[in-house]
């Protein structure tokens, strides 16, 4: 069999084509993986759906969280042999550059993230450099090892490398989606002494309520300065995460911060949105700080958790699609519901969802 089926973008916002497509070949340095899972996000969304985001080229196969078997191994390639488990950095980074040589491989220089420069996962085969997997724990099934190298690292990135978050510092969630459930339950495992929802959709205060938050607010309904106020006798919090990206939500994320607070922004949107008057923000010492992606380091680290039994991610895996069903996935991913956390594509599963 020389052919595979996989799900290509030909037009930035319409439905992605599900066809058959040429095996690849691993060039010098890759390996050939037998994709078992592969996670969507709302890069997906904006590729497939908006489209809003640009690509290097049509068609091209999405998916950048995946995980699966090795199959073939490419020359000059020691650190993997056939049928080795393993998950994939979500994009195939250089390994040489000024960031890749110091751990910080977001930045890499040379980045060729999948389903935007280079074939993704979203097929039945992925060839991928070896310098971008991980040996992926027997502990760890495919579905989970494939969301956490975006779903779950991207929050837990946040709030180590960026919000430095230090045990008994209170924590504001802003948008409690996929990425904003993960940071309520780091932060819980970091030791966070206080946890805030803040969401508009009662569903997602719910289950964060369940996974540990310590006070929910819609602030469609109440004011989430006042909340946090009256609820703490605190003037704010010490780190506001932000995972929507827009005006309203990164204000409100300011506007929570006690002194010295840092509002980290994830989200991705193309909103410019303004810092609070300079004599307040200055005079508070407060910080805005972005943060992109995860590193190495960081996906390593949580499928030492998760193996070890300290992370449990069993109920983040809302639902799994057979890749043919994968247009219905993402407009189900589109829709906001809120009942969501993560959906996965199995691409070697060809009946219904299950």
């Amino acid at each position: 069999m020389n052919t595979m089926l996989a799900a290509r973008l030909v037009k930035p916002g319409d439905p992605l084509v599900i066809c058959d497509v040429d095996i690849p070949e691993p060039a010098f340095g890759e390996v050939l993986v037998q994709v078992e899972a592969c996670g969507l996000c709302g890069t997906d969304i904006h590729l497939a759906i908006d489209g809003d985001l640009p690509v290097e080229r049509t068609p091209i196969t999405l998916g950048h969280e995946v995980a699966g078997v090795v199959v073939q191994i490419g020359t000059g390639v020691t650190d993997f042999k056939k049928n080795d488990r393993v998950a994939m950095f979500p994009s195939a980074v250089c390994g040489r550059c000024r960031f890749c040589r110091v751990g910080r491989e977001s930045l890499c220089e040379n980045s060729k993230v999948y389903g935007m420069s280079r074939d993704g996962g979203l097929a039945q085969y992925v060839a991928a450099p070896a310098n971008s997997l991980f040996h992926l724990p027997d502990e760890i099934p495919f579905d989970i090892g494939s969301i956490v190298t975006d779903g779950v690292s991207t929050p837990f990135h946040a709030l180590r490398s960026r919000a430095k978050l230090r045990a008994g510092e209170t924590v504001a969630v802003v948008g409690c989606g996929g990425l904003g459930t993960h940071a309520i339950m780091l932060a819980r495992l970091m030791g966070a002494g206080l946890v805030v929802a803040i969401d508009v959709q009662a569903e997602a205060l719910e289950r964060a309520a369940a996974l540990g938050a310590d006070l929910t607010i819609n602030p469609a309904e109440q004011d989430p300065s006042k909340a946090i106020r009256e609820h703490t006798g605190l003037p704010g919090v010490d780190v506001a995460l932000e995972f929507v990206g827009g005006n309203e939500t990164v204000k409100t994320a300011l506007r929570v911060l006690d002194k010295t607070g840092r509002a980290v922004l994830v989200g991705v949107g193309m909103d410019r949105p303004s810092l609070p008057p300079l004599a307040v923000f200055v005079g508070r010492e407060q910080s805005v700080l972005g943060s992109f992606g995860m590193n190495r380091s960081d996906i390593e680290d949580l499928y030492a958790l998760i193996a070890a039994g300290r992370l449990d991610l069993t109920k983040s895996v809302s639902a799994r699609y057979p890749l043919r069903s994968v247009n219905e996935a993402l407009q189900q991913l589109a829709s906001k519901d809120t009942g969501v956390v993560r959906l996965v594509v199995a691409p070697q599963e060809n009946k219904g969802e299950v």
